[in-house]
């Protein structure tokens, strides 16, 4: 299946450690959402915004992968599955099931995405933007 990460799972080493058999794609832009970070975890969403897009990484995951990002996202209590379709494939994503207001991220869960933007070759200015909104 199709996995879309744009946030710590960008990071190519920590999702190989967590999902073994995932497979690194390419990026691409998830077009009309806007990345945020919010919850007591100030963990990375993402929410519709029209004419913004999300840039992240397409990766192939095995079942046994979506199992354990089920636990690792705490699946359907923190996040809940979000389908799209790119190029006609869908794609599987997650988003917080509640919306609570904008909290910084701490600067190692930061790091670690920094990082997964450098992995996916992404454009730091849309993190940086999504850290001012």
């Amino acid at each position: 299946m199709l996995y879309f990460a744009y946030g710590s799972n960008l990071h190519h080493f920590q999702m190989k450690r967590r999902c073994k058999d995932s497979v690194y794609l390419k990026k691409i832009n998830l077009k009309d959402f806007k990345l945020t970070f919010r919850s007591k975890y100030r963990a990375a969403d993402i929410e519709p915004k029209k004419n913004s897009i999300v840039p992240g990484g397409l990766f192939e995951i095995s079942k046994s992968d979506e199992k354990k990002l089920d636990v690792y996202e705490d699946f359907p209590n923190i996040y809940r599955k979000h389908n799209f379709y790119y190029y006609g494939k869908k794609v599987m994503t997650y988003t917080m099931v509640k919306k609570s207001t904008f909290k910084f991220p701490t600067e190692r869960y930061l790091n670690v995405i920094k990082q997964g933007y450098k992995d996916c070759n992404l454009d730091i200015k849309f993190l940086k933007r999504a850290l001012i909104s």
